[in-house]
């Protein structure tokens, strides 16, 4: 017999029929009878019965369960025993202690029926309620470890990059500015200069998965002020198609270890199969996706150089329609709406060696080849409109044999989004951040 303040976790019960155990969790339902006491108790690996028939005066047990509350911490020592009539796994204990170890108040502050809004503002209270959201953070965690098997494997060095510059960074998304004792300092909108400096430092690969800051008035689903970055950047490749294989084999390989894991939890809680994606993922250049979409009736006029969301949905249904692929670079995107450090084809300077990669639609992956050459970097950021001046910590790396190099920058949260069907990003992230939330 196990000593009984040794806490058992509910889903290791069966393994103590007729021992007498302690669980913890959170009470999650009450149902008082005349003559008999249910509670149901919630720990993370799932839920327990706890079965009290009313003893009356001299009964320790009878008034202890009578005042708790749902969520109240709890810990119920008992004896476990067989009863078949019980759903949850046919065991129910019997309690002879009851410990409340921080008693709920009532009545709580959200419930089945609150809207997304709202339960963000009790953010902890959800997650702990919700076994989907439980679910959520273990996927997250099992696809992190694929990612990092995968960089581990084809030799990358994870790095950690400083947060915090001295100057704005790379291009469109606006940075956080703040003060830095006597000067002004910014959040870094991702980590891209700094791994660019670890392969000139000799690091061959690198890989990073950290916070990345985005100071952009963005109110949709898919947008957040601060998000977790995979970042990868690869050196001495022979062009951009080295990077796009690297992801497409990392995805697969992260995706099939959460299927393993996973898969049918996922099945039955989110009503979604995981399919692990075959390789290689279909490859169109934005010029070709254009003109499929516009043959289609998208953008009439002719005028748009980038996909909207409505775009990259209609690519992304036609390749699936033509392959049965979920995934789909697009490549090949013009000048105009690329960072300045992006290669670009010998003879074709109105386009790059850059990509995004589509999920169901949704672009997940934003990455490229970099142009490494120094006195070519200078001409780009000149023709962008872009100093040389505060530029000058980053472009000094490509002065003393800078490798060719590229890489890529990946969502977290995004991913996670369209692996799990979720409607918000803000459902696949603990803590949001958006324009109007900076709290909890």
């Amino acid at each position: 017999m196990i000593h009984a303040t040794s806490r058992v976790l509910v889903a290791d019960l069966r393994q103590h029929v007729g021992q007498t155990v302690s669980i913890s969790g959170w009470v999650n339902t009450l149902r008082l009878q005349r003559k008999m006491q249910f509670i149901i108790v919630r720990d993370h690996t799932g839920m327990a019965q706890v079965t009290h028939k009313r003893g009356g005066d001299g009964d320790v047990i009878e008034p202890q369960l009578e005042h708790l509350t749902t969520e109240s911490a709890v810990r119920i020592t008992g004896r476990v025993v067989d009863n078949t009539v019980v759903k949850l796994g046919g065991l129910e204990i019997i309690p002879e202690s009851v410990e409340v170890l921080n008693r709920a108040e009532a009545p709580l502050p959200i419930d089945e029926l609150t809207g997304l809004e709202q339960r963000l503002d009790w953010r902890f209270l959800d997650v702990r309620r919700r076994p989907t959201a439980q679910l959520l953070f273990a996927v997250q965690t099992t696809l992190e470890q694929g990612m990092r098997e995968y960089a581990y494997r084809e030799g990358c060095t994870e790095m950690h990059t400083p947060k915090l510059m001295g100057t704005a960074s790379e291009s469109g998304a606006e940075v956080f500015k703040l003060g830095y004792f006597d000067r002004s300092a910014y959040l870094a909108q991702s980590p891209q200069f700094f791994k660019q400096m670890a392969i000139a430092a000799g690091i061959d690969r690198v890989f990073e998965i950290g916070p990345v800051f985005r100071a952009e008035r963005s109110y949709t689903s898919r947008h957040a002020t601060e998000f977790t970055g995979v970042d990868v950047e690869l050196a001495w490749i022979n062009g951009v198609e080295d990077v796009m294989a690297f992801e497409e084999q990392m995805l697969a390989h992260a995706i099939r270890k959460v299927a393993d894991v996973h898969g049918e939890a996922i099945r039955d809680t989110y009503g979604i199969e995981v399919v692990v994606p075959e390789t290689p993922f279909p490859r169109i250049t934005m010029a070709e996706a254009q003109e499929i979409l516009r043959a289609k009736g998208w953008d009439p006029e002719g005028l748009k150089e980038d996909l909207d969301p409505e775009g990259e949905r209609g690519i992304a249904a036609h390749i699936r329609e033509q392959t049965g692929h979920e995934f789909v670079f697009i490549t090949h995107y013009p000048t105009s709406i690329r960072p300045f450090y992006h290669m670009r084809p010998v003879g074709q300077s109105d386009v790059t060696l850059s990509f995004d990669l589509l999920w169901k639609g949704l672009e997940v992956t934003t990455g490229a080849q970099r142009e490494h050459r120094y006195d070519v970097l200078l001409k780009q950021a000149a023709e962008k409109g872009m100093s040389s001046e505060p530029l000058q910590d980053y472009l000094n790396c490509f002065r003393f044999g800078c490798p060719p190099h590229g890489g890529l920058g990946m969502g977290l949260g995004r991913v996670l989004m369209v692996m799990l069907g979720l409607d918000s990003i803000r459902e696949a992230t603990f803590l949001f951040r958006g324009p109007n939330r900076l709290t909890p």
